[in-house]
C-alpha cells in the first residue's frame, strides 16, 4: 500500500501507530472491536483482545468497568469463557487507560496483532 493506505506490513503499521494522539489510537481500537464482532464474533475479540494486552480474565473484567462497563453485564458462556455485551466492548479501550500506566503501547500492540484483520474490513 502507499503511503497514504493502511501500510505495507505489521512493522510500517506500528510506526505509523506510534506517531499518532492518543485519542486516535483509541478510536481505532474501539472501531476495530466493533467490526471485528461483526465478522468473528465477541468471544474472539475478547480473546484476541486478552492476548495483544497481557490481561488475565479478571483483569479484563476490572477494565471494563474501569471504562463504564456495567459489571452485571460481565458472564460467562456455558463452557466458562469471559462474555460481555458486544455494544460495551468499546468499555475495554477506555477501562485499560484507566487501569494501566502502559496502555498506548497494548493498544497499539492490539492494533497491530490485528494488522491482517484490519486489510481484510
Amino acid at each position: 500500500m502507499s503511503s497514504t493506505g493502511l501500510s505495507v506490513d505489521p512493522a510500517e503499521y506500528r510506526r505509523r501507530l506510534e506517531g499518532q494522539a492518543d485519542d486516535a489510537i483509541d478510536a481505532w481500537s474501539a472501531e476495530l472491536m466493533r467490526d471485528l464482532t461483526i465478522r468473528i464474533g465477541v468471544l474472539k475479540v475478547l480473546s484476541a483482545f486478552r492476548r495483544s494486552t497481557g490481561l488475565s480474565d479478571r483483569e479484563l473484567e476490572k477494565v471494563f468497568a474501569a471504562g463504564g462497563g456495567a459489571p452485571a453485564t460481565v458472564g460467562r458462556t456455558a463452557d466458562g469463557q469471559l462474555m460481555v455485551p458486544a455494544i460495551s466492548l468499546h468499555h475495554l479501550v477506555s477501562g485499560i487507560r484507566v487501569r494501566t500506566t502502559d496502555a498506548r503501547p497494548r493498544l497499539i500492540t492490539y492494533l497491530t496483532d490485528n494488522f491482517h484483520e484490519i486489510v481484510f474490513l
